[in-house]
């Protein structure tokens, strides 16, 4: 694009922008209370260039704290193209994630939007998210994936037996990606052709990155391949997804094979019934099928890797969990002797539920770095908290370690202690990894069953240690290892 295209460009984005501010402030406000802060320089950009380059240093809190100790707690600025008002601490936090869907409504920035699309579970709310969620669910809620868990095992067993076989170091990002994905196809969303599998890998991954990146839809952009990419998925997906419409209508299909095949059969059910609701639709199924996978495989991928780290960090931590999940083995192994059970190797459900050091290990490191640094809000209305007008179509932000290391809440905070999960202590709205309030995060149950399946047969089959030990974090939106945490891998002897 020659450089007289991009002035222009420029230059009608900055005159709309100004004219949106205009009309934005056209009412009087000389009655208001706005809270202070800084819009940045830039029309559109505001601060979005400095906060996220913070973010990917993993210097998003001092971002933050700079900010709060010159305008308060509450401050404004203008992130993603949009006036942001962010909030932090306990009661800010429960402010925003525990408000009426009428008020703050779980609106994404443009980027965001663009990307998973207008119809998402973070978007809609009132009936459209309880039709949707309520479909989701069906499939996501524990009684339904209890009868996945062996299946989940196999696929995972034999994935990391193969992505392991002959190697002595591995990059744990890349590798977790690719298993949660693999995962993620074939048990959410029921796609089994690995070509499809391999295709989509890469379109997803440009579609993450687009999410957090400056809001231009220019060719060679970030933004356009994102853009491009999620056209190529939607290519894709509407051939399998007719496919899965007619198999529902013949009744070869279980309506609760998985995620996908739940929202589709309320579109052929209410098609079949005449029903008088608006059905989902087509483009709703496309965008929720987009953000649940993006929302999936990648933030399960990275806790799965921060425990990783932290395993190899800590010895003793590490010996517990071994502990555990070889009493597990061992256990299973005593009952198939004495003939009370056959000799399926395949984890069970209940064996799932023993795992509650590895899971309380897995809470803490989310506790510690936790997955998301925070998330968007968007005013539906005027309101109001802790003395400032928050206007209606403003964003709000609310981050998620001004409560995870609150020495208020969590003692010690900076300690790594996996205990402080053994009671039920935590008050509402102070641990938030998964959200909390009317949108808590749907899959946090299956991410909880998939982690400690993966962790499970780690430990059992392998030690292992950082090649660099001081490897730093960068925030690409989630927590990134800056070099991939590549690890040096020991088989053990006796695994199973």
């Amino acid at each position: 694009m020659s450089t007289s295209l991009v002035l222009i460009a420029v230059s009608v984005i900055t005159l709309l922008f100004i004219f949106k501010l205009f009309r934005s402030h056209k009412r009087d406000d000389s009655a208001k209370n706005y809270p202070n802060g800084s819009m940045g320089f830039l029309p559109v950009i505001g601060e979005s260039l400095s906060f996220l380059q913070a973010m990917k240093t993993n210097r998003g809190e001092k971002w933050v704290e700079d900010r709060v100790a010159k305008y308060g707690p509450i401050f404004k600025t203008s992130l993603m193209g949009s006036t942001t008002v962010f909030i932090t601490g306990h009661s800010g936090t429960k402010f925003v994630l525990g408000a009426d869907t009428e008020v703050l409504a779980p609106r994404q920035p443009v980027t965001i939007a663009a990307i998973m699309g207008k119809h998402n579970l973070f978007e809609v709310s009132g009936s459209r998210y309880k039709l949707l969620r309520g479909a989701m669910m069906s499939f996501l809620k524990p009684e339904s994936l209890q009868g996945h868990i062996k299946r989940m095992d196999g696929m995972l067993k034999t994935h990391i037996d193969e992505a392991t076989k002959g190697k002595e170091t591995i990059h744990t990002i890349s590798f977790m990606k690719k298993l949660t994905f693999h995962v993620a196809c074939h048990i959410l969303f029921g796609i089994t052709d690995a070509a499809t599998e391999e295709a989509l890998y890469e379109d997803f991954g440009h579609c993450f990155e687009a999410m957090w990146s400056a809001p231009f839809n220019f060719p060679g952009t970030t933004f356009r391949r994102g853009i491009q990419a999620r056209e190529k998925i939607i290519k894709k997906m509407l051939p399998i997804m007719e496919k899965r419409k007619e198999q529902l209508k013949n009744g070869t299909l279980n309506p609760k094979n998985d995620v996908l095949t739940c929202m589709l059969s309320l579109e052929t059910e209410a098609e079949e019934n005449g029903d008088q609701e608006e059905p989902v639709t087509q483009q709703e199924v496309i965008d929720n099928f987009i953000s649940l996978m993006i929302a999936g495989h990648d933030s399960s991928a990275v806790v799965l890797t921060w425990i990783i780290w932290k395993l190899a960090k800590d010895p003793e931590i590490y010996e517990n969990v071994v502990k555990e999940q070889m009493g597990i083995l061992n256990e299973r192994k005593q009952r198939q002797g004495e003939g009370g059970e056959d000799d399926d190797q395949r984890l069970t459900w209940g064996e799932i539920a023993k795992m509650k050091y590895t899971w309380r290990v897995a809470q803490e490191v989310m506790r510690v770095i936790p997955p998301f640094f925070g998330s968007f809000r968007k005013a539906i209305k005027d309101t109001s908290f802790g003395g400032y007008d928050i206007p209606k179509g403003w964003q709000v932000f609310w981050v998620s370690y001004g409560t995870h290391m609150n020495k208020d809440i969590f003692n010690d905070p900076t300690k790594f202690d996996p205990s402080r999960f053994e009671t039920k202590s935590i008050p509402p709205y102070a641990y938030v990894p998964f959200g909390a309030g009317h949108h808590t995060c749907i899959g946090n149950e299956f991410a909880r069953v998939e982690a400690l399946t993966v962790i499970h047969h780690l430990v059992t089959k392998f030690e292992w240690s950082l090649v660099n030990p001081d490897e730093k974090i960068t925030r690409l939106a989630l927590p990134y290892p800056e070099m991939g945490l590549p690890i040096n891998l020991k088989p053990k002897q006796h695994s199973h």
